[in-house]
């Protein structure tokens, strides 16, 4: 059971946003005086895709349903918790928009007390969920065409948190 400081201190931000991701400011809003370890997973856009061949990308397309994509978010985020109650903040964001080669996509991030105490995991944890209830889509263009990439996911009705 978490202190009556570290219940008082969680902290929790999603965002879909066009604008870049900086990774220092994600990390310090997440971050309070008893935060030891912050694990981050940081998206960047590929620019060679091997799909049995290597694939040039010219750019990325993310579109979002951005008011359930925040809601889904949140979902992840309330999950996360629920799972790792060590967790003190989280921040999940996502950008959208054309997006070249090397920039970066998505950002989780996850702090608590200690390193050992589940904080990798549910970074980790964060990642794969997004990819399989938040409403974004992406499209790659190639210098060949344009496709919008599908992910392999169908939701269930586990995917309805409560």
């Amino acid at each position: 059971m978490k202190d009556e400081f570290a219940q008082k201190n969680l902290i929790t931000r999603c965002a879909i946003t066009y604008d870049p991701l900086d990774l220092d400011t994600l990390v310090d809003e997440i971050t309070t005086v008893e935060t030891g370890a912050v694990a981050v997973f940081y998206g960047v856009v590929r620019g060679i895709t091997n799909k049995g061949t290597h694939t040039l990308t010219d750019h990325l397309e993310y579109e979002s349903y951005q008011e359930m994509a925040e809601e889904k978010m949140r979902q992840v985020a309330d999950e996360i918790r629920h799972k790792w109650e060590s967790v003190i903040g989280i921040s999940i964001v996502q950008r959208i928009g054309r997006l070249e080669p090397r920039t970066p996509t998505v950002l989780i991030a996850c702090s608590a007390a200690h390193r050992d105490t589940g904080v990798f995991e549910a970074a980790r944890y964060g990642i794969d969920r997004l990819k399989q209830i938040v409403p974004v889509w992406k499209k790659e263009v190639t210098p060949t065409g344009e496709t919008w990439v599908e992910g392999s996911y169908l939701p269930t009705e586990k995917d309805n948190f409560s």
